[in-house]
């Protein structure tokens, strides 16, 4: 098996941040094929409700629905899902669910309101969504830990009715997602997928219910899907590929870093993963240990792939121009394997998570740490946040003017609504003057 060859960057290279930026650059533009494709999707779900479902589930998914009632899974299947499944997973995915509740209850936004010396009381009020779409790559890959991940949340934030949709290729269905659904108080359960999937959530159907956000990861047509129905109902956001930054001062033990690297590398040929040292010696041996340790890898072909094409190692001055580096890529998972970590995040402005000290592999996170592994990728971190209960809830501002509140901002009102020869909002407020 050949050498890996992973592409070296030095960050006081004149060309590093064209460099930089070309390593980054994720070109996933919108084909327009699969844009066509998926908006006679969307249309014919619309016009045609239950029976466009079925057709689209018949023909992509292999299967053989007569009538939509045979879409839905029962609360006693799922129930039979989790009772069946081998002690040693369940006690895992209840321990992990167990951590994720727990974390996420520290999310709750509440309600507010502060009275002013006048008696006006201006507040916030703060409601669940209700209802949520949360959607789950189906077939061989299955991701109960997704499962968790975005129904958990939903439930903590008080949604009262949370449905998923999960395709069942050839009738194919996962016992350890269906399991997942049910620990994490999944209400409904629709056996479909693909942008009908979304198309149903975003408008309903008869027996699909629409609802008012949809979440959860998919391929390119249910990204685009999600894409093309904001707006008529919420979404998370349009996920790329998994990616993973590591800084290193050189004093971890290589095979450590190096199967952290190959733990996002394996998702797909597109992942990313990028190693940050000051130490040109230590990269060289986590190259080594890359080497030594891929043949022994069940996805060596996807790691290779991703490593070789987007990869990259990047020789820094110091832990501060690393923070600096990273600041740039603004990457999804960020792992800080250094001395003291503490001292190192204070330069972080921008990453989804933040793993810090040698000991904490990315890997925990995405399974049961406690915070979200629904995380913003392609350097949107730069502006959004991991998925939390605050995505579930939402909030309506109070405004309860006291008869000398009215008269107080009615003339400030007035004003400003006069010097925009808006009249009717002027005596609007004037009808109120004291």
């Amino acid at each position: 098996m050949s050498h890996i060859h992973i592409q070296k960057l030095s960050a006081n290279d004149a060309q590093f941040t064209a460099q930089l930026t070309q390593l980054l650059a994720w070109d996933e533009t919108d084909d327009l094929t699969i844009h066509q494709q998926v908006l006679d999707i969307i249309s014919h779900v619309r016009k045609k409700g239950d029976a466009a479902v079925i057709e689209y589930t018949n023909r992509f998914d292999h299967c053989a629905i007569a009538h939509a009632s045979e879409l839905e899974l029962s609360p006693a299947t799922l129930k039979a899902a989790w009772e069946s499944l081998p002690s040693e997973q369940a006690q895992a995915l209840d321990a992990a669910a167990a951590r994720i509740r727990h974390y996420a209850e520290h999310q709750k936004m509440t309600s507010w309101q502060h009275t002013e010396a006048d008696g006006t009381v201006l507040g916030q009020k703060v409601t669940p969504l209700d209802r949520v779409g949360l959607y789950v790559p189906g077939g061989k890959a299955a991701y109960p830990s997704s499962v968790l991940m975005n129904a958990i949340p939903a439930k903590v934030a008080g949604v009262p009715e949370l449905i998923m949709v999960v395709p069942t290729p050839h009738g194919e269905t996962n016992e350890l997602v269906l399991a997942a659904a049910y620990l994490s108080g999944v209400d409904r359960v629709f056996t479909i997928g693909g942008a009908q999937a979304v198309a149903a959530l975003a408008y309903g159907t008869q027996t699909i219910p629409a609802v008012a956000k949809i979440v959860g990861p998919g391929n390119i047509y249910v990204a685009t899907a999600k894409k093309l129905v904001f707006g008529q109902v919420g979404i998370d956001m349009i996920a790329g590929p998994s990616e993973i930054l590591v800084i290193c001062d050189g004093q971890t033990h290589p095979d450590w870093i190096a199967m952290d690297l190959f733990s996002q590398a394996e998702h797909d040929e597109n992942a990313q993963a990028i190693l940050i040292s000051p130490d040109a010696a230590y990269l060289e041996a986590v190259e080594q240990s890359i080497n030594t340790l891929l043949p022994t890898m069940e996805r060596a072909d996807i790691i290779r792939a991703s490593l070789t094409t987007r990869g990259a190692f990047i020789l820094v001055e110091n832990l501060e121009q690393a923070a600096q580096v990273a600041n740039i890529i603004a990457p999804e998972h960020l792992e800080l394997s250094v001395e003291d970590p503490e001292s190192l995040c204070e330069h972080i402005r921008h990453a989804g998570a933040i793993f810090m000290g040698r000991y904490t592999a990315e890997a925990l996170g995405d399974y049961c740490a406690g915070p979200n592994h629904v995380l913003p990728t392609a350097s949107t971190a730069r502006f959004s946040s991991p998925l939390g209960v605050y995505d579930f809830q939402k909030r309506s501002s109070l405004i309860n003017c006291s008869a000398a509140g009215a008269n107080t901002l009615g003339k400030i009102a007035s004003m400003l609504a006069r010097g925009e020869s808006l009249t009717a909002h002027a005596r609007s407020a004037e009808y109120r003057l004291l």
